[in-house]
């Protein structure tokens, strides 16, 4: 039983990071969101923390339950790279264990004896009356405004680590605490305002209040002095009024026009795109699939392909461009599809809008690109890496530097051609939706992707789910058009109206999505798309002045 009491916070920090994993897909299980972080917070503070170096035994722990969230909700990374997905955890397990190190930092410590020796004689007597058993009276959970103060450092941390997380190192922002909420469309309408940081925000102090109240219950029965909990009644009405705002937000209907899209989800597998002798199979099959959405009456205005389409850049193999503007010339519909783009030097995953029956060529060249996915950082100068990666990545592609707006045939449809994880990061995004001298903005989010490095793997499920809220920080809807899934129309608020299944309800199918979707005419910009992740940098501020607080304070005592 010693043994056994002596691991429970180890248990406790990998229960943790499962919960956490089982917000997502394939678990789905979203609401243990709000529960996921108490047993990491209850081991960090009700366990060791008599011990000079609790700030490293909070820093392992913290670890332990990173490790074990990334290991399991990026398991889907073993379908490329079982070392790389292994490896890339222990980077990612940091900003966890940098959140439990401040979850000690802030550890609410009762009263020390200086403090009870400098009391009046009353307030001896009535500690000691009710101090039978430990915890006292004068403990500082029972405090409501302690509490809160508390929940809201730990939240501003967490959303200053999830920020971090999405930018340095090119950043691997995705499945933050916020994120788990996608299919809540009441709750995520927040994010026109705060991004998904506000979220995950919420989220985190949720978890806080929701420990704090625990053990406060437990204080108030073993002293038997009761006061009213405003810490969770002031949780919960900020929860409700989140509610209550995306209720309403919802409930907004701006002008709109429609606009007729088809989606092409060729399922081709990843071995099979660039191989030679595959190459005729893939352009009858895309031929086929694009004459199907063609034949549709009326016929769509765009018609979208996936990224990386064809077997050759468009723009320089012949056989690929033959191909492509052969069927672009034999319809009136605009082409929209993700190719390889080169130059004298370099390559570059792109985007291509073909209009005027192949007259008028429009190109974009991705902004962001994956690390280890479409480029080896330090290739050259650290070779171990280029192993590790191995032939996935032969060569580096390029980043471009403009955040091009396509513009369709029907001149008031301006489309953000967002490629692959684009979609997930929401600073990018609204850099296509901004204005400037050369465009009014984009009114249409298009994600071109191939997520078949992944197979029928959670992956591209979750890659959705945080492509969802990119919808909602702009009020623009989305096409995404997927190799191998998930292709699917959103709307504006965040909520899928249209999705591409087999007959089994899996996404994993070759067809063809077509449909309507509600293009905004005179469309507003949100607080987000205005100031970006100015919620996040605000946290980041909170959580700079308090380190420096708590730190000083600690000296000051000391001292």
């Amino acid at each position: 039983m010693k043994e056994i009491t002596k691991l429970w916070p180890w248990f406790a920090a990998v229960c943790s990071g499962v919960l956490y994993a089982l917000c997502f897909a394939p678990f789905n299980l979203t609401w243990f969101c709000w529960i996921a972080l108490t047993p990491l917070i209850g081991a960090i503070w009700f366990s060791g923390t008599g011990s000079h170096h609790s700030w490293l035994r909070s820093l392992l722990l913290g670890y332990v339950a990173g490790l074990t969230f990334f290991w399991i909700v990026f398991s889907w990374l073993t379908t490329v790279t079982v070392l790389g997905w292994f490896v890339l955890q222990f980077y990612m397990a940091i900003y966890f264990a940098i959140w439990a190190w401040f979850c000690d930092l802030v550890r609410p410590r009762a009263p020390d004896k200086k403090r009870l020796r400098a009391a009046s004689k009353w307030d001896q007597m009535l500690v000691q009356a009710r101090t039978a058993a430990p915890p006292s009276v004068q403990s500082p959970w029972t405090k409501s405004t302690s509490n809160l103060r508390l929940a809201f450092v730990l939240a501003a941390v967490w959303t200053t680590l999830e920020w971090l997380r999405g930018w340095v190192f090119s950043g691997f922002g995705w499945n933050g605490l916020g994120v788990a909420l996608h299919d809540n469309w009441p709750l995520i309408q927040i994010t026109e305002l705060t991004g998904v940081a506000g979220l995950s925000f919420l989220v985190a102090f949720a978890n806080v209040i929701v420990i704090t109240t625990a053990y406060r219950l437990v204080v108030e029965a073993r002293t038997r002095v009761m006061r009213p909990h405003f810490d969770f009644t002031v949780t919960m009405a900020g929860i409700v009024g989140v509610l209550i705002f995306g209720i309403r937000a919802a409930q907004v209907a701006p002008t709109t026009k429609p606009l007729r899209v088809a989606a092409v989800q060729s399922n081709v597998p990843q071995n099979q795109k660039f191989d030679p002798d595959f190459t005729r199979r893939i352009f009858d099959q895309f031929h086929r699939l694009s004459e199907i959405a063609l034949r549709s009456n009326p016929p769509p205005d765009l018609l979208v392909w996936p990224e990386s389409s064809m077997p050759g850049p468009v723009l320089s193999d012949q056989q690929s461009r033959e191909f492509v503007m052969d069927l672009a010339a034999s319809s009136e519909t605009d082409l929209l599809l993700g190719t390889i783009d080169v130059d004298e030097r370099n390559a570059y995953n792109a985007a291509i809008l073909i209009s005027d029956g192949g007259e008028r060529v429009q190109v974009y060249r991705k902004v962001h690109l994956v690390p280890f996915g479409e480029y080896v950082p330090g290739r050259h100068n650290v070779p171990l890496l280029a192993q590790i990666v191995g032939d996935q990545v032969p060569a580096d592609f390029k980043a471009g530097t403009e955040y091009t707006v396509f513009t369709l045939t029907n001149s008031s449809v301006h489309v953000a051609p967002l490629i692959c994880f684009e979609d997930t990061i929401g600073e990018l995004t609204r850099q296509f939706v901004l204005p400037t001298e050369t465009s009014a903005g984009a009114n249409v989010l298009v994600d071109m992707t191939n997520d078949a490095w992944f197979r029928r793997s959670a992956g591209s499920h979750q890659h959705l789910a945080n492509a969802i809220f990119r919808t909602v920080e702009t009020r623009r809807p989305m096409i995404r058009a997927a190799n191998t899934g998930v292709t699917c129309f959103i709307n504006q608020f965040g909520r899928i109206t249209q999705i591409l299944q087999d007959d089994t309800g899996s996404t994993f199918t070759e067809g063809v999505l077509a449909g309507e979707i509600k293009v905004p005419v005179e469309p507003e910009f949100t607080f987000y798309v205005r100031h970006g992740e100015l919620f996040a940098k605000a946290c980041t501020a909170i959580t700079l002045l308090s380190l420096l607080l708590v730190v000083g304070f600690r000296r000051w005592k000391r001292a």
